[in-house]
């Protein structure tokens, strides 16, 4: 059994002792790796300014979609397998984080609590529920994530497709299409009358 002091919240225990359980699937240089990588963080956010301070601008982004626009969704979509687990990870963080009604003086809060997260890894995701974010009736605030580096340096070509895959999605997303300039691509593809009225 893993004892650690009780001011450190479930969500944040892979940092301390419960860590032991990464580093033995890991191995202690990896496990190191990743420590370095959260002090990195934790001195960007220290350190940086507000306009180049990532934590803070997602933050604010963040803040803005829930409170402001009234989004109440955010999908996580990393186009990386070793990321796959991550939607779920941050869905509990944040989730049972903010999942709640009250303050911490118990007063009823004054705004709406945080949005639903949850996301799957990229081409995963498009086969599941990408049609909704791309053309339902909702906005789905999205977070798109690729790696640097693929995880096997004898596949770089299929880490720059994936890569590839990814900036178009976003790009698909955040430009779109109207009406016009679908009708004109189909219709340079041959469709006509009904169907291209149909599909358009």
């Amino acid at each position: 059994m893993f004892g650690f002091e009780d001011w450190v919240g479930g969500r944040y225990s892979m940092w301390g002792p419960i860590g032991l359980a990464l580093t033995l699937a890991v191995g202690p240089e990896a496990f190191e790796d990743f420590l370095a990588g959260g002090r990195e963080m934790d001195d960007h956010f220290l350190t940086a300014s507000f306009d180049q301070n990532m934590p803070v601008l997602l933050a604010l982004v963040g803040i803005w979609h829930n409170q402001i626009c009234g989004y109440t969704t955010r999908a996580v979509l990393p186009y990386d397998q070793r990321l796959s687990r991550l939607p779920a990870y941050l869905q509990q963080l944040e989730m049972e984080s903010n999942g709640k009604s009250v303050a911490m003086d118990g007063s009823a809060l004054p705004t709406h609590s945080g949005p639903v997260v949850w996301g799957e890894p990229g081409t995963n995701g498009q086969h599941a529920f990408y049609q909704l974010i791309h053309q339902g009736t909702r906005v789905v605030p999205c977070e798109f994530l690729v790696a640097k580096q693929g995880h096997e340096a004898d596949l770089a070509h299929q880490h720059l497709l994936l890569v590839s895959n990814c900036l178009a999605q976003s790009e698909a997303l955040m430009r779109g299409r109207s009406l016009a300039e679908a009708t004109a691509i189909m219709a340079q593809k041959g469709l006509s009358g009904a169907e291209l009225d149909r599909q358009a």
